[in-house]
């Protein structure tokens, strides 16, 4: 089941750090990286965010996290954090379908660490578009993708 999480409630906002910080600790291990800045936000940073939080439980126990942000003319994926026990599950597919849905706009965006394989295909899977690599001030490289995309 795919709900909101209302994020300003510091229960919410320790349960979303809690499955940010398991989910992440893989990603920096697959990226290399020894200082990986989502493993470093506090829980404040959660509670006083404007963005959209929403979560997939199991059994009443939260699973994962999409975290939406605002931008001019899109929605941006500022985060999809799903618990390792529950990976390939399709659980990110079922939160990208989700918001695809929920927001009435056709751009979203996204980044992702260039060598993590399985959130790339996992975006690539949807249609997101490749638009640009960089380098992030943790010398981490990044990949940005886009897609308009259709009304599910």
């Amino acid at each position: 089941m795919i709900q909101r999480i209302e994020q300003s409630v510091i229960m919410n906002a320790r349960e979303i750090r809690r499955i940010f910080q398991i989910s992440y600790k893989i990603e920096a291990e697959l990226l290399g990286a020894k200082k990986f800045p989502p493993l470093q936000r506090p829980i404040v940073q959660f509670k006083e965010s404007s963005n959209d939080f929403f979560g997939y439980y199991a059994e009443d126990k939260l699973v994962a996290v999409i975290e939406m942000k605002a931008e001019e003319n899109s929605m941006h994926i500022q985060s999809l954090v799903v618990d390792p026990a529950h990976f390939r599950k399709g659980i990110a597919n079922g939160l990208i379908e989700f918001v695809f849905n929920y927001y009435d706009i056709s751009q979203f965006t996204v980044e992702t660490g260039k060598d993590n394989i399985p959130a790339r295909k996992l975006y690539e899977n949807f249609g997101f578009r490749f638009v640009q690599t960089y380098t992030a001030e943790e010398q981490i490289k990044k990949v940005r993708y886009q897609i308009n995309a259709l009304k599910m």
